[in-house]
């Protein structure tokens, strides 16, 4: 299993994902149009142009999923019951078509399943970096993680 199991996952683990991801013009429409979301900073070139940006912006929503998608091989795939929520969102600075992402994630908290011996809860921090260094994205994820199963062996 590629993902980590809750037992791995002590809180003050960092993880700086080996994947990197950069954004292009394409994701960005095609992550607004599928949204529905019609704000003309990430689809209108002449109208971000005219802006205090002077470009376009990358759809934040993108940048969250983004994120959290990067995270997954390393960190959930295959271990992950279901996630629990994301709270403490931020973008500090903007991402822009040729930005490349690379996220760092700390597990800030875990704790035992009051309902499910097989489980538990972790509480993730992950921060998105474009190639400069420059922090673009924060949140705080809570997650519900399976532990090592008994026949799953030594890591």
């Amino acid at each position: 299993m590629a993902g980590k199991w809750f037992d791995e996952l002590e809180e003050g683990f960092q993880l700086v994902h080996e994947v990197r991801r950069t954004v292009t013009e394409a994701d960005n429409m095609m992550f607004s149009n599928m949204t529905m979301n019609p704000q003309p900073l990430h689809i209108d070139h002449d109208f971000a142009a005219n802006s205090e940006w002077g470009q376009p912006l990358v759809n934040s929503m993108f940048t969250l999923s983004l994120v959290i998608g990067i995270s997954v091989q390393e960190l959930t795939l295959g271990t992950l019951v279901a996630q629990l929520g994301i709270t403490d969102v931020k973008f500090p600075a903007p991402v822009f078509h040729g930005d490349t992402i690379q996220v760092k994630t700390t597990v800030v908290s875990r704790r035992e399943s009051k309902s499910r011996p097989d489980a538990g809860i972790v509480e993730f921090r992950h921060e998105a970096f474009k190639q400069d260094g420059t922090l673009v994205a924060e949140c705080i994820r809570q997650a519900f993680m399976r532990k090592r199963p008994a026949d799953a062996g030594a890591a």
